[in-house]
């Protein structure tokens, strides 16, 4: 019998591998004749060769001595940037004062030292003209019912855990809060943002202000975070505005076992040499909001490992909600209503350079998405006095 895995001396494999590479150099030549594919293949090297750091390479130096002429005057730009931020801050700073006795009687309403007027409790919400209609119909059938309610209706002082509600409700903040730390947040009676003085560093202090308690004997808990506004002398030109650069918390003065940040273990522990068992307590750290006043240490211009970055970036983020907004709309987080117009522009934190706090309309908003990098009405600092 004939053997067919050889013709000629030449094994089928190769005569296969053969005619397999005649077919691939001929679907090739077809291809490369195909106008579209060339056309595509040209673009592709159209975009890989004329990258902008390529094309500056092919530049003439006299041009390049000028687009290093223009990097100048751009860092020029980033500095007086910078001293626009410090303007908005100290602007901000003066309408803090302005905003304080508003905060002030705000607070007099929640804790109940003071009873809001018929006229200063009178809101006109959209629904008011269904809600009434719907009432009349109502109260027609249960006036009697109504009235005896109202006998009995409590009447608490203030409105109840109003801060504690808003930290139930928002859920950057939730997330921080354990089991354990409930029953000390609804001692919470303020939360307060103060500016650094002028001529000082910028800086703002969150102040937590806390009725007499079973829990410490501190009445303010503070968190300070320091900021800057300048251009990075080895990068200028990522500058984007003020950032936080450290934070400061404080110590709080807790009471014989109410220490909610650290939670004691016992361990067994056997003696090498007499082989006897004893058993000790330690104390380890534990998971809780109150840890928000012991903050990270480190040098933001330092690299940081992963876990570190991310705490330090969490803090600065949480920071800048409280000042941005929950100080400022402290009613309507109580309420839900902000939160539901966070979930319609994207969720709920800004970021660590957006400086705030908001206002929430016309010229007041547009002039804080410019300062805070929010740029989203094409506002920037050279047209500020097309909106002012």
């Amino acid at each position: 019998m004939a053997d067919n895995s050889f013709s000629d001396g030449v094994p089928s494999e190769s005569l296969e591998a053969a005619k397999n590479a005649s077919n691939t150099e001929k679907l090739t030549d077809q291809v490369m004749q195909n106008p579209q594919v060339l056309a595509a293949l040209q673009e592709r090297l159209d975009s890989v060769s004329h990258t902008p750091s390529s094309y500056i390479e092919t530049l003439p130096k006299a041009v390049k001595r000028r687009i290093n002429a223009l990097k100048q005057l751009q860092v020029k730009c980033a500095h007086i940037e910078a001293k626009f931020y410090e303007e908005v801050h100290d602007l901000e700073r003066k309408y803090a004062a302005l905003y304080q006795p508003l905060f002030d009687k705000r607070r007099e309403f929640i804790t109940g030292d003071v009873e809001p007027t018929d006229a200063e409790s009178e809101w006109h919400s959209e629904n008011e003209e269904e809600d009434k209609l719907a009432g009349d119909v109502k109260d027609k059938v249960v006036i009697a019912e109504k009235e005896a309610a109202a006998a009995e209706e409590p009447n608490p002082k203030g409105i109840p855990e109003f801060w504690f509600t808003i930290f139930r409700n928002v859920d950057m903040l939730s997330e921080l809060v354990q089991e354990y730390d409930e029953p000390i947040l609804k001692h919470l009676q303020d939360i307060k943002v103060k500016f650094s003085e002028p001529g000082q560093p910028m800086s703002f202090v969150l102040e937590f202000h806390f009725e007499p308690n079973d829990y410490f004997s501190n009445s303010v808990l503070t968190k300070t975070y320091k900021m800057k506004s300048e251009p990075d002398k080895a990068d200028p030109f990522s500058f984007e505005g003020p950032e936080i650069v450290d934070c400061d918390g404080c110590a709080i003065d807790w009471k014989k076992g109410k220490n909610v940040t650290v939670k004691t273990i016992k361990k067994k522990q056997k003696h090498k040499g007499r082989g006897t068992v004893r058993t000790i307590t330690k104390q380890v750290p534990s998971d809780s909001f109150f840890n928000f006043f012991s903050p990270l240490k480190g040098d933001v211009s330092l690299p940081q490992d992963e876990d570190s970055e991310f705490t330090l970036a969490s803090d600065f983020e949480i920071g800048h909600f409280f000042r941005e907004r929950i100080v400022p709309r402290a009613v309507l987080y109580f309420t839900g209503e902000a939160i539901e117009d966070d979930d319609n522009v994207g969720g709920l934190g800004t970021p660590a350079r957006n400086l705030g706090p908001a206002p929430g309309h016309g010229w007041q908003k547009q002039v804080w998405e410019a300062a805070s990098g929010q740029r989203t009405r094409g506002l920037s600092p050279d047209s500020l006095h097309s909106v002012l």
